[in-house]
Parts: structure tokens; sequence; C-alpha cells
């Protein structure tokens, strides 16, 4: 996999440094978003996932967590190998990878939840969380804003602004406040808050010290989307994200190091 010619651009790179988070847009074609989507939907309908290492969170008949999804199908892990997502990555990251956590979300609008409700506040964040934070999950080298864990998250269906896009804080990367201080001075006043829209083969590419959440969709569309989190390799994967050594063994050579972590301590960096 040639990580030549692969790079943000200065705009977008200042993009990520200043606000925590970049939207590319249109990275897969519309023969890729098909297939993965496909293989999510198949996960889905499957009954005996959990055999094939898949775990499943659902939360309600409306949403449902997939986790652990690169050995179910080629084109998830085509999605965490992605030759025009992973040099991003290492960009931000500041040297080579691994693939940390592979999770997709199919969800909907919740039955439960009165229409009129949510149309009261312009956004309706879910739950705001974060996987690290700055200081110790984050570093400035060569005078640009680095997280050690990012991800990228794929929409495969179109997101407008009811369709249950991702919010973020922006800037709260960067911030050493309390988190729990940040989100509700952040919910005070929604302008603190952004909600990204996309079409479907967009990408979110986010350091996970940056407070994001996904939003209650108020429209009748089902969101689909796509997540692959990346770490320097001598970082342990998430819990339930272990890629078996089987699976390993039948991968090409240039990206074995990428999905198993193998690199450890030997972490080819950018600098």
């Amino acid at each position: 996999m040639s990580n030549e010619t692969v790079c943000l651009t200065a705009a977008q790179r200042l993009h990520f440094d200043i606000y925590g988070y970049v939207l590319l847009e249109n990275v897969l074609n519309s023969d890729e978003i098909e297939r993965m989507k496909g293989a999510l939907y198949k996960i889905k309908a499957d009954e005996g996932r959990d055999a094939k290492r898949v775990y499943a969170r659902p939360g309600g008949e409306h949403h449902v967590l997939f986790g652990n999804l690169v050995e179910y199908d080629p084109a998830l892990l085509e999605y965490a190998a992605h030759p025009k997502l992973v040099p991003l990555v290492e960009e931000v990251v500041g040297g080579a990878v691994r693939l940390e956590e592979t999770e997709a979300i199919i969800n909907s609008r919740n039955p439960e939840t009165e229409l009129d409700e949510l149309h009261k506040r312009r956004y309706n964040p879910t739950g705001f969380h974060r996987g690290t934070q700055h200081g110790w999950g984050t570093y400035i080298e060569q005078n640009k804003f680095h997280c050690i864990f990012v991800k990228t998250l794929a929409y495969l269906t179109d997101v407008g602004p009811d369709d249950g896009g991702t919010c973020v804080i922006p800037g709260s990367h960067r911030l050493t406040w309390n988190q729990s201080e940040m989100i509700e001075a952040a919910l005070s006043d929604d302008k603190l808050i952004y909600q990204v829209e996309a079409s479907a083969g967009s990408v979110l590419l986010f350091a996970e010290a940056l407070i994001h959440s996904t939003t209650a969709i108020r429209s009748d569309k089902e969101r689909v989307i796509l997540i692959s989190g990346y770490t320097p390799p001598m970082v342990r994967e998430w819990p339930g994200n272990e890629v078996s050594p089987e699976f390993i063994e039948t991968l090409p050579e240039d990206i074995r190091p990428l999905i198993s972590g193998s690199d450890s301590w030997h972490w080819k960096r950018r600098y």
C-alpha cells in the first residue's frame, strides 16, 4: 500500500488542528458504498454472527451497533485498510498505525420519542463522549496537532439536518476542562455544537480527544455508518476487537501490521 501521494490539503490539516475533525467528501464510490452497506445488513440478519466473532449491542428496535467486523466480509476489511484513508490517519497520528477497533451503527428514529420534543432543540446529542483527552492522548510536533487515537467514520447513507449526523464540540480536542463541564456548557448554548451533514461516501476524520455524539434522528430515514479506529502499533486493540491469528495469516503482507499491530514498539514515526 503506497502512502506517498495521499495527504491532507493545507486547508484540511488546519481545519483538523483547529476543530479536531475534518469532513472528507466523496471518498467512497457507489460500488464501495453498496458493498459495505450490504455487508452490514448481512450482519444484521445473521443470527450466527457471534460465531463469526462479531459482537452486537442493540439499543432498541431502532438502533444496533456491531463491532469486530474485518473478518466478516472483505468489504469491511477494505474499509479498514482503505488506501485513501490510512495515510491521512497516519498523518494526524504522526506515524504508522494499527487498527484498534471496527464498528458500525444502523439506526432510525426512536418511536418512543416525541417528534415535537426533538424539534424543540436545534441538536439532540444522545451521549457526548471521547476516547482520550488533551495532555496524554495528544501532542504537538512540528507545530501541528496530533492525536494517538483517531477514527474514520464513513457515512453510507446521506445525512441531512434531521438524519442523525454526528455532533461534535469543536475545539474540545485541545482542552483540559472537566469533560462534564464542557458538555454542560455546550448544551446550554448550541452555537458551541456542530452537527455534521454529509453525502453518502463522505468520511469524518476526527481525533478521539474531540467530544462527540450520535444525534437523535427526526426524519423517517435509516442511517448507516461504518467506523474504524486507529492508534500507534504499541497500543492494544479495544477489548472485543481482537483479530484471530488464523485470519491475520490470510492477509497480504503489506496490511498485516495494520490489522494485527505486529510492529508493536517498532513505531515508524513520520518525524
